[in-house]
């Protein structure tokens, strides 16, 4: 019967995660950003049409832009955010490894706290600041203080979800102004979204360097060499 193979350390399996996630996150940077001009454009457009008539060809161009950037950009970060997920489920196993303590949250509630509205606030930041605290081997029963740019994303992150909220609700609103409104909050959560992805990835990137640091290679360089012993002197 053939050995079943080793399972992967977390450590191994957080940074396999990370090498997806952090590219991933920069192309969702790159697209919320193209929706974003997307909807500027349209908006603009709407502007226009006030005055005049539009070009049909301009308005079927800007339509196609706006399918478009807003089709990949929420498929880019849906998957980005299970990525996301799944890295911080593996990094936060490794974190706890690193410090020699047991995670202080099992997998199911990681999962569950960035996924259920509401809970979803609070429970991301703290994980990631556990991920920290423990990456930084700082003692287990100090509360973890969250860096700056944990702070920036947290802040960031809580924005993001709530303004995904407030364009939902109103796109259930109905009128020309409510309309060209809805395209100016679209244009800013793309925005919003767009800062959240890059920061996102210097925080993994960050978080996952501090779990794995780079050992210096030790260097040996020969300075002198000396004669062992003196030759034996040759028989005539």
């Amino acid at each position: 019967m053939p050995a079943t193979p080793p399972r992967p350390e977390p450590l191994q399996r957080a940074r396999s995660a990370f090498g997806t996630l952090v590219p991933l996150l920069w192309a969702t940077v790159a697209v919320a950003l193209l929706a974003a001009g997307a909807e500027v454009w349209r908006y603009i457009l709407l502007l226009a049409s006030r005055n005049e008539a539009l070009s049909a060809d301009a308005v079927a161009a800007s339509d196609a832009f706006v399918g478009s950037a807003g089709t990949v950009a929420p498929i880019l970060t849906v998957v980005a955010g299970a990525l996301l997920i799944l890295w911080s489920v593996r990094a936060s196993q490794a974190a706890a490894e690193r410090a020699g303590v047991r995670p202080s949250r099992s997998t199911r509630a990681i999962v569950l706290g960035w996924l259920i509205p509401g809970i979803n606030l609070s429970v991301p930041g703290s994980v990631l600041s556990e991920i920290e605290h423990s990456a930084l081997e700082l003692p287990a029963d100090l509360r973890p203080r969250p860096s700056r740019l944990l702070l920036a994303w947290w802040a960031l992150w809580v924005g993001s979800v709530v303004l995904s909220a407030v364009v939902l609700l109103w796109s259930l609103r109905s009128g020309v102004q409510a309309r060209a409104d809805g395209v100016v909050l679209h244009a800013v959560l793309d925005v919003l979204a767009a800062v959240t992805a890059a920061v996102t990835a210097r925080l993994v990137t960050r978080l996952t360097r501090l779990l794995s640091p780079v050992r210096p290679r030790r260097r040996e360089l020969v300075l002198s060499v000396r004669p062992s012993a003196a030759a034996p002197a040759a028989r005539a």
